[in-house]
């Protein structure tokens, strides 16, 4: 990541068009705002566009504006939002969702510098700098005929690839201090290292927009100056590990002469801890007990990864 963060110090400095791409969730959004803040824009609007969250049919307006009855209820002039991003930074995000009729218009806008607001036959020039995100396979989308490719390349000028929070497990504890804390709004709430540990031990399919909402929740259910383990949502099942239709078959099977609960209790761990590839952190989630709880009983039993 640190990579990541210095390449996008030096593409800010630039007015290159940037395309971020990366996993919903990532921190797309995030990585736009720095290239916006660390820019010679700075000082100007940073605007961003949800595009997979605006109708087709009203997009168009949104992004390059209306004239005063261009359509029922265009009632006044509209800037849009590209004019309103002038002498700062638009954020085109999930730009691949942009209907294929519209993109064409928006390529128009990227080399000629102008737009034509609907309803109005004159070009109006707009100074601005563009960063595009996407969750999706651009190239993909070109091959199926969705996206254009001549858009495609002057929108990719730099590709900055977000990697999602499972490849960068470091992240987390800087990461769940800073949301702890702006959330706290002034309150000041510890976090405890046992808390970071597991954290950092989760998968977070929904990578940082999860882990932020995990911090929100910690701190609104957090009743002193301290959160706790009990204050973090629940683990999601995985398919299969769940439900009373496989529980029988999540356990090692009984032998018929019987079995003690200790030499049980030995395999169900030495199970785990297989199935986890010896990441104690992991096999502590999956059995559901503390971590250091997991460390005596493989020293009780004496385990070894190479026994």
């Amino acid at each position: 990541m640190r990579r990541l963060l210095e390449v996008a110090d030096r593409v800010a400095v630039t007015d290159a068009t940037v395309l971020v791409t990366g996993e919903s969730g990532t921190g797309k959004e995030i990585l736009a705002r720095r290239i916006h803040v660390r820019s010679r824009r700075a000082e100007g609007p940073f605007v961003a566009v949800n595009c997979a969250a605006i109708p087709g049919e009203l997009l168009e307006s949104e992004l390059f504006g209306h004239a005063r009855g261009a359509f029922t209820g265009a009632v006044r002039d509209r800037a849009g939002r590209f004019r309103q991003a002038s002498g700062g930074t638009l954020f085109l995000d999930e730009v691949a969702e942009i209907p294929p009729a519209l993109q064409g218009k928006l390529l128009r806008a990227l080399q000629e510098r102008v737009v034509d607001a609907v309803g109005s036959d004159a070009p109006v020039p707009v100074d601005v700098r563009i960063v595009a995100s996407t969750n999706r396979d651009l190239r993909a989308r070109i091959r199926d005929g969705s996206f254009r490719e001549d858009l495609y390349y002057r929108l990719n000028v730099v590709e900055l690839s977000v990697p999602p929070l499972r490849e960068r497990p470091d992240d987390i504890p800087p990461l769940v201090r800073r949301f702890v804390s702006e959330f706290a709004g002034g309150r000041e709430i510890a976090v405890p290292a046992a808390v970071i540990e597991e954290l950092s031990a989760r998968p977070w399919p929904g990578n940082v927009r999860e882990l932020k909402n995990a911090c929100e929740r910690m701190v609104i259910l957090c009743r002193g100056d301290e959160v706790s383990i009990d204050d973090l949502p629940p683990v999601p099942r995985a398919p299969g590990e769940g439900g009373a239709q496989d529980d029988a078959a999540s356990y090692p099977p009984l032998p018929a002469e019987g079995l003690s609960l200790v030499d049980l209790e030995k395999r169900v761990i030495e199970r785990a801890l297989r199935l986890k590839g010896w990441n104690v952190t992991q096999a502590a989630l999956f059995l559901r007990i503390p971590r250091h709880v997991l460390v005596y009983r493989i020293g009780k039993y004496g385990l070894r990864r190479d026994a």
